[in-house]
């Protein structure tokens, strides 16, 4: 039995089963056994490969996007460049790299990071370490006419979700609660009380069919607030990529990883990584109700295609062997195939009005 389960089982004892999403954030950012205090989750000897992880040219690619931006800002200086769960620092070290020969940009930077995991903010330090850590994107300082670059790259499908089912004719929240399994206790879900978070649930889903099972994500409604008040008020843009599903639609997606397969997100709470899908028609809303320019989300294969991965995936090739030249043209594949990343990941851009349209859009 895992510290966490413990801990869950005495707390459902105590008070009663517990919502799904007070479960994910526990598991996830618990300070003592929380999955993402642990040493090694990133990458082939962890649980999960992020896109940066998986290439160079990810990184690459996002640096350069950003660096368009501002140049179309007429090249502000200072310009915070902000990522949100920046995992090991791979995707901004790959980013500040790239954007060396633009002229007078890295000099203009500064960089934060939203970063809740102590151990992870040790990794980060390791790559980058002139950056600034916070725990929230409202701690990152705000100036006049200091605007905000700002990328989530895998940020959103971490956050904790609400889910529900339709069940008997009525919709019941989805609850962690205990069962006696082979005589031991053990975590399962249970039916209770919807609570108010049930209001975020789109009416056409609400009238579904009997086993139906709708999912909502506040918190990644109330960042999008964040994130839209600064750049109302500052300037700048911002890109979310992650993977799920453009449209709103039933089902349940909440999902563990552990190794890179797929396993029982309720059988060792800490030791996997916890996810949901995104929901970027309620983002692309959420930002637009608050006056700014949404774009997409386009799928990420054809985004980085358009921004010009191949070019620079030739360019690379280039330089190396056969077997050198194999691996990029792998890399090239995971991230914009359509049986890999390219379909299933997508990205959104968020901005003023008056900002000029994004490349990759």
């Amino acid at each position: 039995m895992t510290g966490l389960k413990d801990h869950f089982l005495k707390r459902i004892e105590a008070t009663g089963p517990m919502t799904l999403a007070a479960y994910m954030a526990e598991c996830l950012m618990h300070p003592a056994h929380g999955y993402y205090q642990q040493q090694a989750v990133f990458g082939t000897e962890g649980d999960f490969t992020t896109a940066p992880e998986v290439s160079q040219m990810f990184g690459e690619m996002i640096g350069l996007w950003l660096a368009d931006r501002w140049i179309k800002m007429d090249r502000p200086n200072p310009v915070n460049l902000i990522e949100l769960g920046p995992g090991r620092g791979t995707l901004m070290a790959d980013i500040l790299r790239a954007v060396e020969p633009v002229e007078d940009f890295s000099a203009a930077v500064q960089v934060h990071f939203v970063e809740a995991s102590q151990q992870l903010r040790a990794a980060q330090a390791e790559r980058v370490p002139n950056a600034q850590w916070h725990d929230t994107l409202a701690q990152v300082p705000e100036a006049p006419d200091v605007p905000s670059l700002i990328i989530a790259n895998e940020f959103f499908d971490a956050l904790p979700i609400h889910q529900y089912e339709k069940t008997g004719g009525k919709w019941v929240e989805r609850m962690v609660g205990v069962v006696a399994k082979d005589e031991d206790s053990a975590l399962a879900l249970v039916g209770g009380p919807c609570g108010p978070q049930f209001s975020l649930v789109d009416e056409a889903i609400k009238a579904g069919p009997e086993g139906s099972i709708a999912e909502v994500c506040p918190a990644a409604l109330s960042i999008i607030g964040d994130i839209s008040e600064r750049l109302n008020t500052h300037g700048g843009a911002a890109l979310a990529v992650d993977y799920g599903y453009r449209k709103t639609a039933a089902g349940d997606t909440f999902q563990a990883l552990r190794k890179h397969e797929f396993t029982d997100p309720l059988a060792a709470p800490g030791e996997a990584d916890l996810t949901a899908h995104v929901n970027f028609e309620l983002l692309k809303a959420a930002a637009t109700e608050k006056g700014l320019k949404a774009y997409g989300p386009a799928m990420q294969g054809m985004f980085l295609m358009a921004i010009g991965l191949g070019a620079r995936a030739q360019v690379l090739a280039s330089q190396g062997d056969e077997a050198f030249q194999a691996a990029i043209l792998s890399d090239l594949k995971r991230l914009t195939a359509t049986d890999q990343m390219g379909t299933l990941f997508k990205v959104l851009a968020l901005q003023p009005h008056e900002l000029p349209p994004p490349p990759g859009f």
